[in-house]
């Protein structure tokens, strides 16, 4: 699997700001798709990737860290094998790198950046105060 993501910028609090993640698979309902975020003084090792949300593609469950539920929404499109993260009410310690990362459906639901396999590159969000 592949995956890129783009979309992230510089904000204020307050404000809103979408990311998205293309995802390129041959059977994509086998695949569970999360984004996870690494913030300022942290390492880019999988140890320091904070879980963010994730989408099941083929039963379209969602599943939400805890620092951003409610805030956050993550939602697929499958015409165009796309994955977006909604961020409202951008707070400064949303600041970091924004990765996208897929796993098989069949292991069920994680929240660990080892339980994915596939990663795209990181984008970067900035959140001023």
């Amino acid at each position: 699997v592949q995956l890129q993501a783009c979309g992230g910028g510089l904000v204020q609090a307050g404000a809103s700001l979408s990311v998205s993640c293309t995802v390129s698979a041959r059977t994509l309902n086998k695949y569970t798709v999360g984004w996870f975020r690494v913030v300022p003084g942290k390492d880019r090792e999988f140890v320091d990737r904070e879980f963010v949300a994730a989408v099941a593609w083929s039963a379209g469950y969602r599943y939400y860290g805890d620092s951003v539920r409610g805030r956050f929404t993550i939602s697929k499109d499958n015409a165009k094998n796309m994955v977006y993260l909604q961020m409202n009410s951008l707070k400064p310690e949303d600041t970091g790198v924004y990765y996208c990362a897929a796993r098989p459906a069949s292991l069920g639901y994680s929240t660990s950046p080892f339980g994915y396999h596939d990663w795209g590159q990181g984008t970067e969000v900035t959140v001023s105060s």
